[in-house]
């Protein structure tokens, strides 16, 4: 997608920093190809790399609209599914628009509604609007996370952007990572904590915040956006039919594009439905064949083996969809080296440790895709909505009082010294404590329902947003070297971060594919080994 960025600082001029500001857009450079903006004023400037989907000509950024004597500067990462709903309703009030991108329907209605605009938009979004005369800063995120917005504020200063590495750019940040940070890494990730930027001072706009800045009051964050526990009270047919019409709605809603538009189609529930939909949606308009991608492995039906996370293989079931929607399909078939030899580059991407192979994967398989498509809509994350994942219902791990995806830390624990981040248990378990907290209920609940709540609450505040992580940094061909993580320094580990991570990550890949237990002990062994030497 786009990539923002901005610097405010009301006692220095910062359009002056040329050298730092190009850095900065720069490294946004694969977040946004196909255009790159600035706007400058003495205490603010605002950047931003542009991925065109919507209006090439009159959706560029940064956008400034004049009103009332007053001028607004907006740079927005995203995509509004209500932009014609909220269009018709601004032009009602008065407003004129000269073009159909979503990013001037987002600035006229931060114009009229200021913060409680967020309350009407429908979509995914990042955004940032300075304005000129008040000398302030606005900031909002998406409900769910789905855009990143991190930022680092010091005195009199606010740095932001869609992504740690353009941060580090700017030399007001020390390349450091604290306790904190390191407990994260090893013990929270490939998650994170959320509002938790990982390198000292660093930050993260959390999903259904916005902020304002200003020189008098500083930084101000607020939440917009809950989840909140309601009585359900539909019978089953009800039910299905307002699912049925909420997922076809957001589906049909994302179909909207000025450039070349694809779908994953895995053979899964989640790809085949939104594929099934947007088959429908393209015969009914006159649009042509829809086209699929699907990724498979050298060899894969050789050794595949059930799981209760795959417990098919996906080919038969791609076939079948194929005989149904008729898609012009493609198949992307990776091999072993390949995923391997795409580990590092997938690890600066993401711009801390991940999933591995899964993560490498996604890149190589996105990179394929781009060849031909720059929007690609995908299933991610409707397990964690729908219940999908083996822990809603396997009992045995439902009720277990912690994250269900992490029931020991032992392993992480013996690649470091017994002295080192002593207290990881501690950590995570105040970090599962605050989410459980979290959970709206409602009075005189069951144990099941009051615990599936909690659930929920787990996997949509942790589980999803790694995945969205993921997909944030991968999709749409959005591979980045220009990372300056070997500058970083690690506390108390005087080796660079690059190979200590990518040691972490390696152990973790190696790990989940290992069965023998004797080999996995040596693999522990020598890391643990090595990391002493370090530290």
């Amino acid at each position: 997608m786009c990539g923002i960025a901005g610097w405010i600082d009301y006692e220095n001029d910062v359009s002056e920093n040329t050298s730092i500001l190009n850095k900065m857009s720069q490294s946004l450079a694969k977040r946004g190809p196909d255009a790159n903006g600035f706007h400058k004023e003495k205490h603010a400037c605002l950047m931003h790399r542009r991925l065109i989907v919507i209006d090439p000509e009159n959706g560029k950024q940064p956008m400034r609209i004049a009103y009332n004597d007053e001028d607004y500067t907006i740079v927005y990462n995203g995509e509004l599914y209500n932009t014609n709903e909220i269009k018709k309703e601004l032009m009602s009030l008065g407003y004129t628009f000269k073009g159909h991108s979503d990013t001037e329907v987002l600035l006229v209605s931060f114009i009229h509604w200021r913060e409680k605009c967020v309350e009407k938009l429908n979509g995914i979004f990042a955004f940032a609007v300075w304005d000129t005369k008040a000398q302030t800063l606005f900031l909002a995120r998406d409900r769910i996370g789905v855009k990143p917005l991190f930022f680092y504020n010091y005195s009199n200063g606010l740095l932001f952007a869609s992504e740690i590495k353009t941060l580090l750019c700017n030399p007001l940040i020390a390349h450091q990572i604290d306790e904190e940070g390191l407990m994260e890494l090893f013990f929270i990730g490939p998650g994170r904590t959320p509002g938790n930027g990982i390198i000292r001072g660093v930050k993260e706009l959390k999903p259904g915040e916005y902020a304002y800045f200003s020189k008098n009051n500083g930084l101000i964050l607020k939440k917009y956006w809950s989840l909140k526990a309601q009585e359900f009270t539909d019978n089953f047919n009800v039910a299905v039919e307002k699912t049925r019409y909420l997922v076809t709605d957001a589906v049909e809603r994302q179909l909207v594009s000025d450039v070349p538009l694809c779908c994953f189609l895995s053979g899964g529930l989640d790809s085949s439905i939104i594929s099934k939909v947007a088959a429908n949606y393209y015969e009914r308009n006159g649009r042509g064949k829809l086209s699929t991608y699907s990724v498979d492995y050298v060899d894969n039906l050789k050794y595949f083996k059930k799981s209760v996370f795959q417990p098919n293989s996906d080919e038969e079931y791609i076939k079948i969809m194929l005989d149904d929607i008729k898609s012009s399909h493609n198949y992307v078939v990776l091999d072993n080296e390949s995923l391997v030899q795409a580990l590092n580059e997938a690890t600066i991407a993401r711009d801390l440790p991940g999933m591995a192979d899964i993560d490498s994967s996604l890149l190589l398989f996105c990179r394929e895709i781009k060849k031909k498509f720059t929007v690609a809509l995908s299933g991610e994350c409707s397990d964690e909505i729908f219940a999908g994942y083996p822990w809603y219902h396997n009992k045995e791990i439902l009720f277990d009082d912690t994250f269900p995806w992490s029931h020991s830390l032992n392993i992480r624990k013996k690649i470091l010294r017994k002295d080192f981040l002593k207290n990881a248990d501690e950590y995570v378990r105040q970090r599962y404590l605050d989410t459980v907290a979290q959970t709206d209920k409602l009075p005189r609940e069951s144990k099941l329902n009051s615990r599936m709540r909690e659930m929920f609450m787990l996997n949509v505040k942790w589980f999803m947003q790694t995945l969205l992580d993921d997909k944030n940094t991968k999709e749409n061909n959005l591979f980045r070297l220009a990372i300056q993580v070997s500058k970083i320094k690690l506390y108390k580990i005087k080796v660079s971060t690059e190979t200590c991570l990518l040691l972490f990550l390696y152990l973790n890949f190696i790990i989940s594919k290992i069965k023998n237990k004797k080999m996995k002990g040596d693999i522990i062994v020598s890391t643990y080994n090595f990391f002493c030497k370090v530290s």
